[in-house]
């Protein structure tokens, strides 16, 4: 009887172990409960009655674990992830050897010093490298994930499409006193950022007025800013002459509003801007930057003044600014030179059987034979599950259950602790027996 009875304490403090397990960790993104499995112990030899042996005890058969998902918990930070359905994210401890991973449900991230996506325990996230144009996944071959801090080379502005309506009731003005210093002799201008070979920006302005020597006709004239200040910029070829010899684009238009003609001079040419910079070449041959200023959409409509495109292929270097996710667990940057950019994809992982993973503490497991090899994939694809950002998944812990369970477990052990103290008092009463 006393081993009978030491047998079922043993198996009530394993359950109250658990128990106690599962509750302390009521608060951890990811984890997962736990259920003490026990199996009762029979034995019996040759010379005993099967039929009047009432049994050995208990033991524990397993330590069972319960995957089924937990509740969300939103937050504010894009880098917080969750799977809703099948999947696990992989982390690796070494970068450099990320064949070496372990699998978790806890999807707080965060960038390191090196702008890769970690765990608390900075452990790195793995991920795929995926085609800039199309989003695919090139490869399921996983690698940590790096968010650059840092993208695109500068490019100089080479190309400016503009489309301008301009007002066919617009005042009248004299192209003899243009000066871009005085308002009154323009009738409206708009800005736009050009970039030199180097990624420094400049303030590049059209200035438009309508040519009173000359029926439905506009003169456009330009300059550009730098630290020295605003300086006129001609166009070579241009057929639009100010009165101090500045020359610019003219533009006519039929009685339609429709533009009938612009003259041939396409580009513009100004002074070097930047320092170690290309010169920018607004049309010359010689100069190494040469930017081109199209204005074939404009139109002359009885409507007021509007700019109805504006295209520029220039750019400097962005610095990022911004981390998002889809739901296909695609990494999206946002920089700031206005460049969105998809980085690469969130790599997930799932197993034949989950009951066969090995726990490895800080809400990650490990494959083992009975769980079967990784099986790779992304979100939202096959049997895989979907990432949401900016939600963890909470510990599937019911505490409710929970406590129940560890009074029936504190009763189990108290009734076993008094079968072995019944127990005992027989053995001394024997003892006695004279």
């Amino acid at each position: 009887m006393s081993y009978i009875s030491l047998s079922g304490l043993s198996a009530a403090q394993l359950d109250l172990n658990t128990t106690s397990n599962n509750i302390a960790n009521a608060n951890t993104f990811g984890f997962k409960e736990s259920r003490a499995e026990f199996g009762d112990v029979y034995s019996n030899s040759l010379f005993t009655n099967s039929k009047t042996t009432p049994g050995s005890g208990v033991q524990a058969n397993k330590i069972a674990q319960q995957f089924h998902e937990g509740s969300s918990i939103y937050t504010n930070n894009p880098m917080d992830l969750r799977i809703s359905g099948t999947g696990y994210f992989a982390v690796a401890k070494d970068k450099l050897v990320p064949q070496q991973n372990e699998l978790t449900r806890n999807g707080a991230f965060h960038l390191d010093k090196n702008n890769y996506m970690v765990t608390s325990n900075d452990e790195y996230l793995m991920g795929y490298q995926v085609n800039k144009d199309t989003g695919d996944v090139l490869s399921y071959e996983a690698s940590p994930v790096n968010i650059p801090a840092e993208f695109g080379k500068p490019k100089q502005t080479a190309n400016i499409e503009v489309g301008v309506n301009l007002p066919a009731n617009g005042k009248l003005k004299d192209p003899a006193l243009f000066d871009y210093t005085d308002p009154e002799t323009y009738n409206r201008s708009t800005s736009s950022t050009i970039y030199d070979s180097m990624g420094q920006a400049y303030k590049m302005t059209s200035y438009y007025l309508k040519d009173q020597t000359q029926a439905n006709t506009w003169q456009v004239y330009y300059t550009v800013t730098d630290k020295e200040g605003e300086k006129p910029i001609n166009i070579v070829g241009g057929d639009a002459t100010a009165g101090s010899g500045q020359t610019g684009h003219t533009l006519k238009f039929n009685n339609d509003g429709t533009l009938a003609s612009i003259n041939s001079g396409q580009n513009v040419v100004s002074e070097p801007l930047g320092a170690g910079a290309n010169p920018l070449n607004l049309n010359g041959a010689d100069i190494n930057q040469t930017l081109s200023f199209g204005l074939d959409a404009a139109t002359q409509f009885a409507a007021p003044f509007e700019l109805t495109k504006f295209d520029e292929d220039g750019a400097t270097t962005g610095f990022l600014t911004k981390v998002d996710f889809d739901e296909n667990g695609s990494i999206l940057g946002t920089y700031s030179n206005g460049e969105n950019v998809i980085l690469g994809r969130v790599a997930l992982v799932r197993v034949a059987n989950e009951q066969g993973l090995d726990k490895k503490g800080a809400t990650q497991w490990d494959t083992t034979q009975e769980s079967g090899d990784k099986i790779w994939g992304e979100s939202n694809k096959g049997s895989f599950g979907t990432i949401t950002s900016g939600t963890l998944e909470q510990s599937n812990i019911d505490m409710t259950q929970e406590l129940v369970d560890l009074i029936s477990a504190q009763r189990n052990f108290q009734a076993n602790s008094r079968a072995l103290e019944v127990d005992n008092q027989l053995q001394q009463n024997i003892l006695q027996i004279r």
